[in-house]
């Protein structure tokens, strides 16, 4: 299969879709791959890394499209890449849909077989294409929040580890996924004062065993995330229903309610977000103020560090890639149904229930379609 790898256009988005080592993985099982020149420049990996691997470099983003069997990215096209791509070729990148009605109907109208990483799942349960990233982003969650509590930045000039004789901040975070334990991690060895909840007693339950008295876990409801919320000064949001609009757990009463100065992450802003005040922000202007209080909502957090990101992107997402091409889509995603959870939108259909029902499209069943 004739496989390219595009420069990315999002606001300052510097990940590459295929890495040297995983362009070298398709190449060395008979395929071709083709990059746009500069593709991996913003991290290091230079054409002539690509060039040494096997690939091909070409000058535009029209050849790729033009030319490739599959194109692989990192974040969803862009409308000019949407114009693009053509009836039968696949996309392979994440898409997040649900939130993206624009997006959507252009995917649709392409008539391209579009596989989300994010709704790819794994065997033993969990959304092994998107961990990841969300790895990336729970932990740069405290990051971008304890930057963004410094007074220059707006915040209310809080230390969040606190000094002696002075309280620690209190980090508040909802859901106790991959990106709400990364950012207990963080949050928890820089000494913050920490709250998290969940649904899953199970999980808050792994997790005080881990932490213990270095942490309160709450069972979440609206009480007990409102009475969190209104004594935090940094609030993560990292809820995710696959595939699916995040759910609004933080109204914008609660918001008006908080403390002036405190900052919010909405780590679930690429599915919507879940606080009502959200809006997506890139990184060239990463926040807004609703009602005293600071709201970091960058659509791409994992891109800030793009070379860590990418390579811990293509762990997950080259033996995918390898399947697809070696197979073709039809039968990769009947040998895995797994991988076949990843089929968004195929040949104008929609094929993820999700995201039909967040968007009222008819829902397709993917084995419709492979038949």
């Amino acid at each position: 299969m004739l496989v390219g790898v595009l420069k990315e256009i999002k606001n300052n988005e510097f990940r590459v879709g295929l890495t040297p080592p995983s362009v070298h993985e398709l190449v060395a099982r008979g395929h071709r791959v083709i990059v746009q020149t500069g593709a991996g420049a913003g991290i290091g990996l230079t054409d002539e890394q690509y060039t040494a691997a096997g690939a091909t470099i070409v000058p535009s983003a029209q050849e790729i499209f033009a030319q490739a069997e599959m194109v692989v990215k990192v974040k969803e096209p862009q409308p000019q890449e949407c114009a693009l791509l053509r009836p039968g070729q696949i996309l392979y990148t994440y898409l997040h849909l649900a939130p993206d009605p624009e997006q959507t109907a252009s995917l649709v109208k392409s008539g391209a077989v579009c596989i989300a990483y994010e709704t790819i799942t794994g065997p033993g349960g969990g959304l092994p294409l998107l961990a990841p990233m969300s790895e990336v982003a729970g932990r740069m969650a405290i990051q971008a929040g304890a930057s963004h509590l410094e007074k220059s930045k707006g915040g209310a000039g809080i230390l969040l580890g606190g000094v002696p004789g002075v309280a620690a901040g209190h980090i508040v975070v909802i859901g106790a996924g991959v990106v709400g334990t990364n950012a207990l991690q963080m949050a928890v060895g820089i000494g913050a004062r920490v709250t998290v909840l969940d649904k899953n007693v199970d999980r808050l339950r792994q997790l005080d065993l881990i932490y213990g008295n270095r942490i309160t876990t709450l069972y979440s409801n609206a009480h007990a995330i409102e009475e969190a919320v209104l004594s935090a000064d940094l609030v993560i949001g990292g809820v995710l229903v696959p595939g699916a609009a995040a759910p609004k757990l933080v109204t914008r009463a609660m918001v008006s309610r908080m403390k002036k100065g405190a900052v919010v992450v909405d780590v679930a802003i690429d599915q919507g977000g879940c606080f009502e005040t959200s809006h997506p922000t890139t990184h060239a202007d990463p926040t807004f103020v609703v009602d005293g209080v600071v709201h970091y909502c960058v659509a791409n957090m994992p891109g800030a560090v793009a070379r860590t990101s990418t390579f811990a992107l293509n762990n997950a997402t080259i033996g995918h890639a390898v399947a697809l091409a070696t197979k073709g889509w039809r039968q990769a995603l009947r040998d895995d149904p797994h991988l076949k959870n990843g089929l968004n939108v195929c040949e104008g259909k929609i094929t993820y229930a999700a995201v039909a029902r967040d968007l009222g499209y008819d829902y397709v069943p993917a084995d419709t379609l492979l038949a």
